[in-house]
């Protein structure tokens, strides 16, 4: 018979889960954010995010390195909402070819802000000192280049806003941009920009677009940002469905917690930088 779970998760709950559910092995409230991640879906919570939480429950410091989630769109509204109120916890459900499966609660995304509304608080956070990775998972669309004409369409609806208000940015790339010129006035070392898109040579055509975006506004800091702010290529792979409610129900029943927003992977993973 499978138990109904009628417990929500949240930090308060942890302790609640069922025997057999992998928990965070480290103490969350001493990870501080050094890590700001836009485009929070479920191949970021599957991939990096996991990598981190492991990463956290091996290394003392590691706790400097916590991601504070980002999300920029209108309809990214409702995940902002669920990990808020799951104080940004979430189950990893991770299932294995020969068809056993672990479900692994990750605790890596310490903070979750929404650019479309609160611009600010994002621009904020991406200026402050203790952040040195900006990283990226916004699919190919996101990056508004045409790699068969080598071209960025700065015309674009988003880039041509970001362009014309680059105080009120849209797009990741506006957002980047602004505090990059932020941390430059305020004398502040460059983040590391880290595209996660499977895109190719991804380090370089986010470069290439934000360099194009930078010297619409101000040759000089384009070239300031050539010369100062690394983007390394990386390679991604690991299969993450859309998470349906059967999924839903299902960690449900392992973990003994109810989790609005899940996320199921394959065991199978990689990430080269």
């Amino acid at each position: 018979e499978v138990r109904k779970a009628v417990t929500a998760l949240s930090s308060a709950t942890l302790p609640l889960a069922s025997p057999g559910t992998v928990l965070p092995e480290y103490d969350r409230s001493a990870v501080s954010v050094g890590i700001v991640h836009i485009g929070v879906g479920g191949f970021h919570r599957a991939h990096q995010a996991a990598y981190l939480d492991s990463l956290l429950g091996r290394r003392s410091d590691a706790k400097a390195f916590g991601i504070c989630g980002v999300s920029l769109l209108e309809h990214d509204r409702r995940i902002v909402e669920v990990m808020n109120a799951q104080d940004n916890l979430y189950t990893l459900l991770v299932r294995s070819p020969d068809g056993s499966q672990q479900a692994r609660i990750i605790g890596s995304i310490v903070e979750h802000l929404y650019g479309y509304n609160h611009p600010q608080q994002v621009l904020s956070r991406m200026s402050d000192p203790a952040v040195r990775i900006v990283s990226l998972t916004i699919t190919e669309d996101g990056y508004f280049y045409d790699p068969a004409t080598d071209t960025v369409d700065v015309d674009s609806p988003g880039l041509d806003h970001d362009r014309r208000h680059p105080d009120t940015p849209q797009t990741a790339f506006g957002y980047i941009l602004e505090a990059l010129r932020h941390r430059q006035a305020a004398h502040i070392p460059p983040f590391t920009v880290l595209s996660c898109d499977n895109v190719h040579s991804n380090g370089d055509v986010t470069r290439r677009v934000l360099t194009r975006l930078a010297a619409e506004q101000d040759t000089g800091f384009a070239q300031w940002i050539e010369n100062s702010v690394a983007f390394p290529n990386s390679m991604v792979d690991r299969i993450t469905p859309r998470t349906t409610d059967e999924e839903i129900a299902q960690v449900a029943s392992l973990t003994g917690l109810h989790d609005a927003w899940p996320v199921t992977c394959e065991r199978f993973r990689q990430w080269v930088i």
